[in-house]
């Protein structure tokens, strides 16, 4: 029988396992966050700089996984920086940031919205903001809306781009990215 009628047996007669799998809790907390929310969700702008958002997305391939932290313009909605590596680490995220700033020199003052990954509450990447005048400011946690945006983004890259095929390399599938935002994204949308 299939999984959903055991689990409906199991709940009319009372019976519940000892043995029980325990979803979606890792043992870890969350950190505070390092920056207030200053978007509250307004992912609308009037003038270029406004907002920018940020995230970390990863794909695997037959190497191993591929790790892409992307920075989108909220008026333009246009990629302004980005950074692929096979780590995860907060280097990803200030090369990201350094990326984006290197491609709009205007930037000071910009508020640059993330979600509270370790990698945008460190301190390398508090520095990188401070840096480049830039406005630090995190979501809740748990809460998926809060970047809602950049989530649309990464889906549509995992549509055209991640779920498509296969990708044996690392190099493969980042060449496949980087083709997909500069050639489709930028350009066809």
């Amino acid at each position: 029988m299939c999984e959903r009628t055991t689990w409906r047996i199991c709940r009319d007669n009372q019976w519940w396992s000892v043995f029980g799998k325990q979803r979606g809790k890792t043992g870890k907390r969350p950190g505070p966050p390092v920056h207030d929310d200053l978007v509250k969700r307004d992912f609308s702008a009037d003038d270029v700089n406004e907002p920018w958002l940020t995230d970390i997305t990863q794909h695997w391939t037959d190497e191993g996984k591929l790790c892409l932290c992307a920075i989108e313009d909220v008026f333009s909605g246009r990629i302004v920086g980005y950074s692929i590596s096979d780590r995860m680490k907060t280097r990803l995220a200030v090369n990201a940031l350094d990326n984006a700033v290197s491609r709009r020199s205007d930037a000071a003052g910009c508020i640059v919205h993330s979600d509270r990954g370790s990698q945008f509450r460190s301190r390398k990447f508090v520095h990188a903001l401070n840096r480049h005048h830039l406005i630090g400011s995190m979501g809740k946690v748990g809460v998926a809306g809060d970047n809602a945006a950049m989530a649309s983004l990464f889906a549509l890259l995992q549509k055209n781009v991640l779920d498509r095929r296969r990708w044996r390399t690392r190099e493969e599938l980042r060449i496949a990215i980087i083709t997909w935002i500069e050639r489709t994204y930028h350009r066809r949308r």
